[in-house]
């Protein structure tokens, strides 16, 4: 983490006494930092694990990409501050879920249910969290499953369970979302309803032609 400037997070810290806080504990924040990225990297592997197995018995790999994630620590503070919590560690660990990230992209709807169900039944894995934004999309179109999990992570002389945030969806899913987060948070444009209608109308056609690419693996016994 890069030696911490107080006017970078001005608009996060409120007085001296917290920038301290966050120079005095900066090593302590690093390494629950690095424990993420650890947990992280255990659930990336899980997954390329899956798609190896996949791929011998099916012969074709369920998983198109596997993306990773850290939060910023100024979106750390950020959102600690957005939802009236202190500056502390342990209040990272119990409140934020999304600090590590795993999104995975699979080919079909039928790979990220059946990818998402093997990696729940594996003993290690705890649930927390389950949201299915596929069967109920979110009001402007947006389809994903997320799965908020603890994970082990063996250190030298301990075990820890971390959390990780899994994002699991199609090819067309995920390039509707990514378009869709560049131009909502693009500063100087202009999100209008006629901008969120057409928005909706993209996503509509996103599910169809999922649906239609499901419909033929399962002609072609896919």
């Amino acid at each position: 983490m890069p030696e911490l400037n107080k006017n970078n997070y001005s608009g996060y810290l409120q007085n001296a006494d917290t920038f301290e806080w966050m120079k005095s504990r900066g090593a302590e924040m690093r390494r629950l930092m690095t424990y993420y990225k650890c947990a992280m990297l255990e659930v990336e592997t899980k997954f390329k694990v899956l798609d190896a197995e996949y791929s011998l018995q099916h012969d074709r790999n369920p998983i198109n990409s596997i993306k990773t994630r850290l939060k910023q620590f100024s979106s750390i503070m950020e959102k600690l501050e957005r939802n009236h919590l202190p500056f502390t560690l342990s209040a990272i660990e119990e409140n934020l879920n999304d600090i590590a990230g795993v999104r995975v992209i699979c080919s079909f709807i039928e790979d990220v249910y059946t990818l998402a169900d093997a990696l729940l039944n594996q003993d290690d894995v705890q649930l927390i969290e389950k949201k299915d934004y596929i069967k109920k999309p979110k009001e402007n179109g947006y389809r994903s499953l997320h799965l908020i999990i603890a994970i082990p992570i063996f250190l030298e002389n301990e075990k820890r369970m971390m959390k990780v945030e899994i994002q699991l969806r199609t090819i067309a899913m995920d390039c509707w979302a990514s378009l869709e987060h560049q131009l909502h948070y693009k500063k100087d444009y202009e999100f209008d309803s006629e901008s969120m209608e057409k928005l909706y109308e993209c996503a509509q056609l996103s599910t169809k032609l999922d649906t239609i690419m499901d419909e033929l693996r399962k002609k072609n016994n896919i």
